[in-house]
């Protein structure tokens, strides 16, 4: 079996985005308000503390993601998630 993916980086990138994604647009009948609120805080903590050199290739892969995506609401989702989950400062 051949990885469609040319990194492991990129392939849990990928990873993680879906599962925030589906997390992101869950209805209160699938998951518990409550405890997405706390998964979502919880990654944005981690990739928050990242090294800079890794938040900059998260950043850099989710653009690349970002920019191949032919969803617009997983596009702009893609597009908020660097600012949304830590990665960079607002004031940026």
């Amino acid at each position: 079996m051949t990885s469609s993916y040319p990194s492991l980086t990129r392939a849990l990138a990928e990873a993680l985005v879906d599962v925030l994604w589906f997390i992101d647009g869950s209805e209160d009948e699938q998951m518990d308000q409550d405890d997405a609120v706390k998964v979502m805080e919880g990654v944005a903590h981690v990739v928050g503390t990242l090294p800079s050199d890794q938040r900059q290739e998260l950043i850099e892969l989710v653009g690349e993601m970002a920019a191949a995506e032919g969803d617009p609401a997983r596009r702009e989702f893609l597009e908020e998630f660097p600012e949304g989950f830590g990665l960079i400062d607002e004031a940026s």
